[in-house]
C-alpha cells in the first residue's frame, strides 16, 4: 500500500498524521552531561539495524570533541538516534560494568553519583538491557539498596538527526531536508504538540509515545517512534521523558520502551518487529539457535581457541543482512553495513566450510544485480558485478552513485571463482544452471576490459566515484618503491590472478557442460595470461612482483602483500611463487602478528596507513593459503599464530578488520587501528580460512569426494573437531590429532556415501 501524503508549505499529512515544520514550534531542550574527552563504544547489530553507545549505553547530545561521530541508532544508511542519554538527577550514571558479547543486545550496570544531600553515590543501582530485533528495545531496572526511602528522577533524552550514514562520515551536502514535528489536532485548543505534559492515570495501562521526524529532499518522511512500557513517564519536557521515582528500601521499578523506524509510515527495517524486549530477545535467540544448527560446528582442546572460533561463529550469523527475500552477510560494523561485492563474495568463500548457504546468497544477490548498461556515474558496464549498495538520502537523491555503484575490478572475477567454488562444495546443479549466463557474462565483460592491454586494470569514471578500485581501495596507496602514486589505468598483481583463476576454474565447468568450445578457449586464455604475467610483472633487481602495472604499462615496483594473494591460484613459476613467498616473512613485512601491507623500508609506509602498513587478516589468511599451497606448512602456521595471538587479545576475541604495523615486542599488545570495523565480515571469515588451511580439505562434491591432504595442526593446538561438515548431500564429523609434527585424521561419522580420501 502507498502511504496517503499530502503536503502543504505549512504542514504534511501523512495516513492521519500532521507534521509541521520544527522552526515553526521549538520545544524545550533537556541539558545533555558534557563528556571531556573520547568514550569507548559498544555496537550491537541486528539484520539491517546497528547501534553504537558509549560504555554505559548513552549516546550524549554533546561533548568538547564532538564525540565520536558514528555514535547513534542507525537503520538502512540512517541515523534514526543520535540522543539516548539516561540521566539521573540531570547527572551521567557511573558506570560499574557492561557488554556487549551477544552482539545483538548490550547490557549496563550502573549506579548514582553523590546527589547533594539527599542521595548519597553508590546508593540506586540502574540495570539497563537493550535488545535490537526490528527495533530498538530497552528496559531498565532502577532499585534502591540504602536502608531509607529515596526519591529522585530520572530522564531519557531522545533526538534524531536523520543524516545519511555518508554524511556522518564526512561527505558535505549542499542541502538537507528539514525537520518535523508531529502535531494533534484538538477540538476547543486548536494545535498542541505530541510531546507535551501527558496526564497520567495509574489504574489503566497505555503506551505513550514520542515522535520525532523528518522530510528528506525526495520527500519521504522518516520517522523514530518512542513507545513507553511498563511504567509510564510522568511528563516530558520537549523530547525527554521524565520519571518522578520514590523507592522504598530495596524496591525495584521497571521501566521500558521501544524505538520504531519508520520511512513514510512503513517499518524502515526488512525484521518483523517484536513487541516487547523478551519476544524480541526470544525471537533473536531462536534463530541464532537455528543458525548454530545448520553450520558446521568446530572445536578444540584449547579453550582460548574455542572461544575465538565460537565469536566468529557467532559473528557470522550477526552480519548477516536480509536484501529481499536472500541474506548475505554486510562487510561491517559500522560503517560498511550493507551489500558489498569484493568483501561479500570473499567472505562467502572463506566460510564455505562453515555453511554454503552465505555463498549460494550471496551468488544469487549479485547475479540480481548484475550490470545491465553502460552508466559512468555509477561506472556500471554489462556483465559486471557491483562493489556496494546503498539506500540511504543521499543515494536516493543521486547525490553518490551507490545505487548501486559498481567501482570495483576484482569483485567480477571472484564472483566467478565463488560460482565455481561453490559447485565444488555442493554439486548444486540447479544453481549452476541458474546462473550460467551471468558466469557468461562476467566472463564477457573481463574479456571486453582486457582487450586493450592484456590485464584487467581500472580507472575511475564517476566523480564521485573511487580512485582506487581494488581491494585497497584508499587514494594513497597504490605507490612505487620511491613512494610515488601511480598514474592509471591500474592494473593490480592479484586482479590478474583472480582473472587467471576464474578462467581455469570456468573451463573445467564448460567442460562438465560439454561446452568444450569455451573450455578450450578459457584454458588457452590462461595459459597465455601466465606466461604475460610472469614477464611484465616480474621485477628482476628485486627478486618479486610489482603491485601493479601503471597506465604506461610500467611496474610499480613497491614491496606490498598483494602478491600473496597470487600465490595459492597457480599463477607464478614455481621458482617465483617462492621467491615472493621468502620476501613477504622478511622483517620489513611481517611484524611478528602478521604481514604487513607495505615494507615498512617504503618512503610511504606508515605504521597507522590504512594500505601503507597496517595488517589486515584477511590479506594475511589468503596469504597463508598461498603458503600452504607450496608446501611451506611451517610459515604458514607461524602466519596462524601470530594472528590468532592477536585476536585472543581483543575484546570478546574478534579479530579487527586491520590492526597497526608496529613490530611485536615481548608482551605488548597489538595496535589498534583507531577506526576499524569491528565485527568485521572478512577478518571473520579469515578464522575459518586459516581453519582450512591446517586441515586441507579439497572438495569434489561433483565426484562425490573429499580429499585432506596432509593437515598439519600447529603446536599450540592439539586436537581439532568438525561436525556437521557438508560436502555435497553428505554430512561429516571429522577429528584431527597431532603428535609431534604428524597429525592423522580420522572419520568419526558420515552421513551419506562421500568418498573420503586422507592423504598423508
Amino acid at each position: 500500500m502507498t502511504p496517503d501524503t499530502l503536503m502543504t508549505p505549512e504542514k504534511i499529512f501523512l495516513d492521519g498524521k500532521t507534521f509541521i515544520p520544527a522552526e515553526q514550534l521549538p520545544i524545550p531542550e533537556w541539558p545533555c552531561v558534557v563528556s571531556e574527552r573520547s568514550q569507548p563504544t559498544l555496537t550491537v547489530k541486528d539484520d539491517d539495524l546497528f547501534f553504537v553507545t558509549d560504555t554505559i549505553g548513552n549516546i550524549s547530545g554533546c561533548s568538547l570533541n564532538d564525540g565520536n561521530p558514528s555514535m547513534g541508532l542507525f537503520c538502512c544508511d540512517t541515523r534514526f538516534l543520535n540522543r539516548l542519554e539516561l540521566q539521573i538527577e540531570g547527572r551521567s550514571p557511573v558506570l560499574l560494568s557492561s557488554t556487549a558479547e551477544k552482539g545483538f543486545s548490550l547490557s549496563a550496570l550502573c549506579t548514582n553519583p553523590r546527589i547533594d544531600e539527599r542521595l548519597k553515590a553508590e546508593t540506586v543501582g540502574i540495570s539497563r538491557e537493550i535488545v535490537l530485533n526490528g527495533a530498538l528495545f530497552e528496559e531498565i531496572e532502577v532499585s534502591n539498596y540504602s536502608t531509607t526511602t529515596v526519591s529522585f528522577e530520572l530522564s531519557i533524552s531522545f533526538d534524531a538527526d536523520f543524516v545519511d550514514l555518508f554524511e556522518v562520515r564526512g561527505y558535505d551536502r549542499e542541502k538537507r531536508g528539514r525537520l518535523l514535528r508531529l502535531v494533534e489536532p484538538t477540538t476547543e485548543e486548536g494545535i498542541v504538540d505530541s510531546v507535551s505534559t501527558l496526564p497520567k492515570d495509574p489504574s489503566t495501562f497505555r503506551e505513550e509515545s514520542l515522535t520525532l521526524a523528518y522530510q528528506g529532499l525526495d520527500g519521504l518522511v522518516m520517522e523514530s517512534r518512542i513507545l513507553f512500557q511498563h511504567r509510564q513517564p510522568d511528563y516530558f519536557k520537549g523530547y525527554t521523558a521524565v520519571w518522578r521515582l520514590e523507592l522504598a528500601s530495596h524496591e525495584t521499578h521497571k521501566l521500558g520502551y521501544r524505538v520504531n523506524m519508520l520511512k513514510n509510515n512503513q517499518s524502515s527495517s526488512t525484521v518483523n518487529a517484536a513487541i516487547t524486549l523478551g519476544q524480541a530477545k526470544a525471537a533473536e535467540l531462536m534463530e541464532e539457535q537455528n543458525w548454530v544448527q545448520q553450520i558446521t560446528r568446530i572445536s578444540s582442546d584449547k579453550s582460548t581457541f574455542n572461544r575465538v572460533i565460537e565469536r566468529a561463529e557467532q559473528d557470522m550469523y550477526l552480519l548477516r543482512q536480509s536484501f529481499g527475500k536472500y541474506k548475505t552477510v554486510s562487510a561491517g560494523v559500522p560503517w560498511f553495513s550493507t551489500l558489498f561485492g569484493r568483501d561479500s563474495l570473499i567472505t562467502a568463500s572463506q566460510t564455505l566450510m562453515l555453511n554454503s548457504q552465505i555463498a549460494k546468497e550471496t551468488l544469487i544477490l549479485l547475479a540480481a544485480y548484475q550490470g545491465k548498461m553502460e552508466d559512468e556515474w555509477r561506472e556500471e558496464e554489462p556483465g559486471k558485478i557491483l562493489h556496494e549498495l546503498r539506500l540511504g538520502e543521499m543515494a536516493r537523491c543521486q547525490e553518490i552513485p551507490h545505487t548501486p555503484y559498481y567501482g570495483t575490478v576484482d569483485a567480477t572475477p571472484l564472483w566467478l571463482m565463488l560460482y565455481a567454488e561453490h559447485y565444488a562444495w555442493t554439486h548444486d546443479q540447479e544453481l549452476l544452471e541458474q546462473l550460467w549466463p551471468n558466469a557468461l557474462a562476467a566472463m564477457e565483460w573481463i574479456d571486453r576490459n582486457t582487450k586493450e592491454n592484456s590485464y584487467l586494470s581500472y580507472f575511475r569514471k564517476s566523480k564521485r566515484g573511487l580512485v582506487n578500485q581494488g581491494w585497497k581501495d584508499s587514494g594513497d596507496c597504490i605507490v612505487d618503491h620511491k613512494g610515488e602514486l601511480a598514474n592509471g589505468p591500474i592494473a593490480l598483481c592479484e586482479v590478474q590472478a583472480y582473472v587467471y583463476a576464474a578462467k581455469m576454474r570456468l573451463a573445467e565447468i564448460a567442460r562438465t557442460k560439454k561446452r568444450l568450445d569455451l573450455a578450450d578457449r578459457w584454458l588457452e586464455e590462461a595459459r597465455n595470461l601466465k606466461v604475460r604475467f610472469n614477464r611484465d610483472f616480474w621485477v628482476e633487481d628485486q627478486d618479486f612482483c610489482a603491485l601493479a602495472l601503471d597506465g604506461d604499462g610500467k611496474p610499480v615496483d613497491s614491496i606490498t602483500s598483494n602478491p600473496g594473494h597470487c600465490l595459492h591460484l597457480g599463477l607464478f613459476t614455481h621458482e617465483r611463487a617462492y621467491s615472493v613467498a621468502e620476501r613477504l616473512r622478511a622483517p620489513d613485512m611481517f611484524n611478528g602478528w602478521g604481514i604487513r601491507t607495505l615494507s615498512s623500508l617504503s618512503p610511504a609506509y606508515n605504521p597507522m596507513g590504512y594500505h601503507t602498513g597496517s595488517v589486515w587478516p584477511h590479506d594475511n589468511a589468503l596469504i597463508a593459503m598461498g603458503l600452504r599451497s607450496l608446501g611451506l606448512i611451517d610459515q604458514a602456521l607461524e602466519i596462524f599464530q601470530g594472528l590468532f595471538d592477536m585476536t585472543s587479545r581483543q575484546p570478546y576475541q574478534r579479530p579487527p578488520e586491520l590492526f597497526c604495523g608496529y613490530e611485536r615486542n615481548g608482551d605488548n599488545a597489538p595496535v589498534q587501528y583507531p577506526v576499524a570495523c569491528t565485527p568485521q565480515a572478512w577478518a571473520t571469515g579469515s578464522v575459518f580460512q586459516l581453519l582450512q588451511m591446517m586441515v586441507n580439505l579439497v572438495p569434489d562434491a561433483q565426484n562425490n569426494c573429499l580429499r585432506i591432504i596432509d593437515p598439519a595442526l600447529p603446536e599450540s593446538i592439539n586436537r581439532l573437531s568438525f561436525h556437521n561438515l557438508r560436502v555435497g548431500p553428505t554430512i561429516l564429523d571429522l577429528e584431527f590429532e597431532r603428535s609431534g609434527t604428524t597429525t592423522a585424521c580420522r572419520v568419526a561419522k558420515k552421513r551419506g556415501n562421500l568418498r573420503v580420501v586422507i592423504e598423508a
